[in-house]
């Protein structure tokens, strides 16, 4: 009688399922857990409707040029912005800071004559502080970031108006591009290479530092994992508050910094300026692929939803319609942005 051998063992070490379970990521599967890319199909879907429609000078240097300084200032705030709410926080209070840190540039170098780079560094520190002072407010009162930063969206535009008109008699200050030694700061700020505008090299390089911030650096892993699970990163032995302080900074910072490009680039202050830019930040982070609960996001995704504004807002322009309309294409891209970052996110879960 035959006999018969039994089955070999699995070899050490290669369980059934062991290949299944570290067998790595196909293209498709890595594509569709980015982020980004709905804002990557958002660009290149508003790129070619209005490259169509918006007539030829859309698609030359000039009109790039347009739209990519458009889109600058609010994609300096959206890469801030991006870190902010991938650690699970909101800052609403950056768009008033944007009229104030611009109008203390100005009134420090109109009123006071204080020079201008001096006042630059003063009105950058001031965006810092003030966003420091939210951070603190945060950690220390337990209150949901977007009621501090709410509060502080009415308290720093009041108090920018009110002082305003209490050292000038007005809400507007010109005249700062007459001073003297104001040379390095119109270089910084407001100088053009070819049709393109400074604004947007400090867009891109600010965009670059964020984005290496987020996915190469050990800060960058506390600020996912503050967003995904704050206690979970506590007792992991991450700084959470200091994590939530540094980067309320940061957007205080950035918006300071738009406040001041748009100070040396027209010259003038109005106490208004900013006005909305904190919810178009949150738009543009959510249309490239940020979780609005935290602890997902990209900050290329960022930059690509502000990119999209930049396009559909002098898109409308080239075409020749009513600029009103942009707010009514603004809401229908943000719909169908989280749409489809929902259904991309539901597939790369499937494809796993």
């Amino acid at each position: 009688m035959a006999s018969v051998s039994p089955p070999a063992p699995p070899r050490p070490g290669r369980h059934p399922d062991a290949m299944d379970r570290i067998r790595p990521l196909g293209p498709l599967q890595r594509l569709l857990r980015r982020p980004d890319l709905g804002a990557v199909l958002g660009v290149l879907v508003s790129w070619g409707l209005f490259a169509l429609v918006g007539g030829s000078s859309f698609s030359t240097a000039d009109g790039a040029a347009s739209y990519l300084a458009d889109a600058a200032g609010l994609g300096i705030l959206a890469a801030t912005v991006a870190l902010l709410m991938i650690a699970g926080q909101f800052d609403l209070s950056v768009g008033s800071m944007i009229g104030a840190a611009g109008m203390l540039l100005a009134i420090l170098v109109v009123e006071f004559g204080v020079p201008a780079w001096l006042a630059v560094i003063v009105a950058l520190l001031f965006g810092a502080g003030y966003g420091a002072l939210n951070g603190w407010l945060v950690v220390r009162t337990k209150l949901p970031s977007f009621i501090v930063t709410l509060a502080g969206l009415f308290v720093l535009r009041g108090l920018t108006i009110a002082l305003t008109r209490l050292i000038t008699g007005r809400t507007q200050v010109g005249g700062v591009d007459d001073v003297d030694g104001g040379s390095l700061v119109n270089t910084l700020f407001a100088a053009r290479i070819g049709p393109f505008s400074a604004s947007v090299l400090w867009w891109l390089a600010i965009t670059a530092v964020c984005a290496v911030v987020l996915s190469q650096t050990t800060f960058g892993n506390w600020l996912a994992a503050t967003g995904g699970n704050e206690d979970a990163a506590r007792n992991s032995g991450v700084p959470i508050n200091r994590v939530k302080i540094v980067t309320f900074m940061l957007t205080g910072l950035a918006a300071a910094l738009v406040g001041v490009i748009q100070v040396v680039e027209a010259g003038s202050a109005d106490t208004l300026r900013g006005q909305m830019k904190e919810f178009e930040a949150v738009i543009a982070v959510v249309i490239g692929g940020t979780l609005l609960t935290g602890g997902y996001g990209s900050v290329i995704g960022a930059a690509l939803g502000a990119l999209t504004f930049g396009i559909v807002r002098q898109g409308i322009f080239f075409t020749g319609a009513d600029t009103d309309w942009f707010q009514v294409v603004l809401g229908v891209f943000l719909m169908v942005a989280v749409l489809v970052n929902s259904w991309l996110r539901t597939r790369a879960l499937k494809a796993r």
